[in-house]
């Protein structure tokens, strides 16, 4: 009885995370779209930038990822994608808010 408890609320903790992400990612989506990363970005598909899913793969299991990127954003840049350079977004976009940017894109 003891344990079937306890795999309840593991499960019901999973599920509380779970939908704590989705709503997490939805924001981080809400806030690409209001800092203007979505005018040259999407999720799937290449625009003027890479398609953030391309991003994430790109970068999955490199441990300065995300370090790297928030400079990339705040800085901005050009050949990593092709000839293309991206805009500094920094001091219009605040730092929390690219960290919560990255970190999402990073997700997908």
């Amino acid at each position: 009885m003891k344990a079937l408890l306890l795999t309840i609320a593991a499960a019901g903790s999973l599920l509380v995370a779970a939908q704590a992400n989705a709503v997490d990612a939805a924001a981080a989506q809400a806030l690409a779209q209001k800092s203007g990363c979505l005018a040259c970005h999407s999720v799937d598909k290449k625009v003027l930038g890479p398609a953030f899913k391309d991003v994430a793969a790109k970068y999955k299991g490199n441990k300065t990822a995300e370090a790297t990127l928030i400079e990339k954003v705040k800085k901005g840049g050009s050949g990593t994608w092709g000839p293309m350079p991206m805009p500094a977004n920094s001091p219009q976009v605040k730092d929390a808010d690219i960290k919560t940017v990255v970190q999402w894109v990073l997700s997908l």
